[in-house]
C-alpha cells in the first residue's frame, strides 16, 4: 500500500470513528431482574433523557457514545452504564439489576410495645370495636377529613335562612385562612411523595447537598405549578419540573 493510499485509508478510518462517536442514536434495552420490570426509570444523565420500561422491561432511549444511562427503581440497586461504540453499533444494551436488600439491625421475636398508640394496638391482640359496616348499616365509606378539612366544613356550614356562622367567618377571614391551611397541607403531603419517590433519580441526574434538599423541596412546593402537577403522575413531566426548579434553586441559593 502506498503512502498516499494510507493517509487515505487512516483518514476515511478517523471519518468513521469520529461518526460512531458523535452521532445520537436510539438504542433498544431490556431489563431483566428479580421480579417487577415495568415503569422502571433509564436516565440519559449526559443528554438529559428519560424514559421507563414497558411491561416486559423493554425501553428505548437516545443516546452517544460515552453517555452515561442510568437504570433505576426503589426495589434494584442503581445501575450505571457507559455507552460503548459496541452499543452504538449494536443499538441494544442488555441489564440485569439485582435487588436492593434493607438489613435489619436486630430482630425482635413476639409482641413489643413502642410508646407509639397506633404501632402498639396493631401489634397487640386487642380488637377493634365494631362498625356500621360490620353490622350491615349504611354509613360513609370515603376518605376521612383531616381535622382542617373538618374545621372548614364547619366554618362553611349553618342553619337558617340567613347562616350567620358562614357569614362570620368569611368577614373575620376565618374561612379565607383555613383554605390555606388546607392547601399547605396538601402541598406538604404532594411535597413528600415526589420526595420519596423522585428524589433519588433527581440527584443522580443533578446533585444537590443533602443539607440543602429540605429546603429544595419547599422551594419546590410553593409553586402554584406543583400541586396539580402531582396529580397527573406523569413521571416525565415531574422530573423535568424538577431539574428546572433545581436550576432555579441552585441560582437563588449562589445569589445570596
Amino acid at each position: 500500500m502506498t503512502r498516499a493510499k494510507s493517509i487515505v485509508f487512516l483518514t476515511l478510518c478517523l471519518i468513521q470513528f469520529s461518526i460512531v462517536f458523535s452521532q445520537s442514536t436510539e438504542i433498544q434495552g431490556k431489563v431483566t431482574a428479580s421480579s417487577d420490570i415495568d415503569r422502571i426509570h433509564i436516565i440519559n444523565k449526559t443528554a438529559n433523557k428519560f424514559t421507563i420500561t414497558n411491561d416486559d422491561g423493554e425501553f428505548f432511549i437516545i443516546a452517544s457514545v460515552n453517555d452515561t444511562i442510568l437504570v433505576s427503581a426503589i426495589q434494584y440497586k442503581p445501575l450505571e452504564i457507559l455507552v460503548t461504540p459496541q452499543i452504538i453499533q449494536s443499538k441494544f444494551i442488555s441489564v440485569d439489576l439485582s435487588d436492593k436488600i434493607t438489613e435489619l439491625d436486630e430482630v425482635v421475636v413476639g409482641k413489643i410495645l413502642t410508646g407509639d398508640l397506633m404501632s402498639d394496638i396493631e401489634n397487640s391482640d386487642a380488637k377493634a370495636d365494631l362498625n356500621f359496616y360490620d353490622l350491615g348499616i349504611p354509613g360513609y365509606t370515603g376518605k376521612q377529613k383531616t381535622q382542617s378539612e373538618r374545621r372548614l366544613h364547619a366554618a362553611t356550614t349553618g342553619s337558617g335562612l340567613v347562616p350567620l356562622t358562614p357569614l362570620l367567618n368569611w368577614i373575620s377571614g376565618r374561612t379565607k385562612k383555613l383554605k390555606a391551611q388546607i392547601a399547605r397541607e396538601n402541598a406538604d403531603g404532594a411535597m413528600d411523595e415526589v420526595k420519596s419517590h423522585m428524589s433519588e433519580m433527581l440527584f443522580n441526574i443533578d446533585n444537590l447537598e443533602a443539607s440543602k434538599r429540605v429546603e429544595f423541596f419547599y422551594f419546590v412546593s410553593d409553586d402554584p405549578n406543583f400541586l396539580p402537577l402531582s396529580r397527573t403522575n406523569n413521571d416525565f413531566k415531574m422530573l423535568e419540573f424538577l431539574q428546572q426548579k433545581l436550576q432555579a434553586f441552585k441560582s437563588q441559593v449562589e445569589e445570596n
